[in-house]
């Protein structure tokens, strides 16, 4: 009998045409967040404030950047303090003239049972929020 396994990550990327330091500093400014990622109302250096079925929830989050590598992961630490978790990086290309914005999205804290289609609907809003920050960059 095989085991099937249920995947636990999406790998989405997007170029954009604006300076990759650019994109960088957007994107590893908190407050920012909001203005891309519709789970967001509100973000700072310590803490934000996610949408989710349920409700709103006021979250612990950090960013750990490196301006150097283009890394930019964020850890989300929830009420019950469960941890979620989301990496990113920002590479130049075309020789720096546009970047890729790659996002490895985690599937989210929660029970085993909700994981897939969980983990499906925050796909579908990733890749739209990934046109948002493009058409937000592209636009400055």
């Amino acid at each position: 009998m095989e085991t099937q396994l249920i995947k636990n990550f999406d790998v989405q990327n997007i170029e954009i045409n604006a300076d990759p330091e650019l994109v960088f500093d957007f994107v590893a400014e908190p407050r920012n967040i909001p203005k891309w990622a519709k789970a967001f109302t509100k973000a700072d250096e310590h803490s934000a404030v996610l949408v989710t079925p349920n409700g709103e929830l006021n979250i612990k989050m950090t960013l750990n950047t490196s301006k150097t590598y283009g890394v930019i992961d964020t850890v989300m630490t929830m009420p019950d303090g469960s941890i979620g978790e989301a990496y990113s990086r920002v590479t130049p290309n075309n020789n720096g003239k546009s970047a890729i914005f790659t996002f490895v999205l985690m599937a989210p804290p929660v029970p085993l049972e909700e994981l897939e289609g969980t983990l499906e609907a925050q796909k579908l809003q990733l890749a739209e929020e990934l046109q948002l920050l493009k058409q937000i960059l592209e636009n400055k």
